[in-house]
């Protein structure tokens, strides 16, 4: 943190005492800069003057009302965090930012959700409700209070369908234990209905919208004898496959636009198709496009796949 300078000089002439007291509490307010990313008036009585000094020179700048950071830092989801939990010590964080902080960091923040048990004016930047939640369902880390991944991917639900549940189960952040738990828990809330619907969706452990949709397709197919995203252990490495059928060494995978970018996993795909054609697996690939668009082609040819892998075990039997 920059401080004006000279900014230790004697505030009353005359004072000895004064330029030492100065630099003690600039040095405290930089401490907990670096520790805590805010500094807040009412946890530090003594720091007030020297915090309305250095805001009346632009060093710092309020956050939230008597929460202030460096000028810099302000608008970052993290010191926005920061703030409103020095700000309100019952503050819940809920819906993406509770993502972020817990199993999401690529989720988009616009801003900084918050569940209070008191009404407080709006701030800039933040979205406040009041709203009870049970306390077993809310995680307390490191300074911060948010929803548990269990709650806070079914709140998304409204805006991201199943996209935030496939996204806590693809990162283990939670199980489907739990997301059935937490739905018993906030029960009578608007949406539950849909969110049910999900999870019973969800009851293969899709990751991605696109393996939701094929697990849809199989189920309504009557397709059966099918696994989703199971380990498969090929040459001391270990791999999770979409979709497979382990009795016939029938593996599907599925090139979806979310999860299955980039030039790296692009690279480690083939890897994996490639060992498993050398392991005797049969390796059938699908895309977003063809699993929504041609639905009864990709049925077909998983048919045409059982039963083609079918006869060739019965005949070496």
């Amino acid at each position: 943190m920059k401080f004006p300078a000279n900014f230790a000089v004697t505030l009353t002439s005359g004072a000895f005492l004064r330029p030492l007291l100065s630099v003690r509490t600039l040095h405290e307010i930089q401490h907990l800069l670096a520790t805590e990313g805010v500094v807040g008036r009412r946890d530090h009585p003594k720091l007030v003057g020297t915090i309305e000094r250095l805001v009346r020179h632009g060093s710092l700048r309020a956050v939230l009302p008597g929460v202030y950071a460096e000028p810099g830092t302000c608008d970052s989801i993290r010191t926005r965090i920061q703030a409103v939990m020095n700000w309100d010590r019952d503050a819940v964080l809920v819906g993406a930012v509770a993502a972020w902080v817990s199993f999401w960091p690529e989720i988009r923040v616009s801003g900084i959700t918050c569940s209070l048990k008191h009404q407080r004016r709006p701030q800039p930047g933040y979205e406040f409700t009041r709203r009870q939640i049970p306390s077993e369902l809310v995680v307390s880390r490191q300074g911060l209070r948010y929803t548990c991944p269990a709650l806070t991917a079914l709140d998304l639900c409204e805006a991201m369908g199943g996209d935030a549940i496939d996204q806590a189960l693809r990162t283990r952040a939670t199980t489907l234990g739990e997301l059935d738990r937490a739905l018993v828990l906030t029960g009578g809330r608007k949406g539950n209905r849909t969110k049910r619907q999900l999870l019973l969706d969800s009851r293969a452990e899709p990751w991605s919208k696109a393996e939701r949709l094929l697990h849809h397709l199989l189920r309504a197919a009557g397709v059966t004898g099918w696994k989703a995203n199971r380990p498969v252990v090929l040459d001391d490495s270990t791999f999770y496959v979409d979709v497979m059928f382990r009795k016939l060494k029938l593996a599907i995978e599925i090139d979806g636009r979310l999860y299955h970018t980039g030039a790296e996993v692009f690279e480690r795909d083939r890897w994996r198709q490639n060992l498993l054609i050398l392991n005797g697996w049969c390796v059938l690939r699908f895309t977003w496009t063809m699993i929504e668009e041609q639905p009864e082609k990709v049925v077909a040819m998983v048919r045409e796949a059982i039963r083609m892998l079918s006869n060739l075990k019965g005949s070496k039997s």
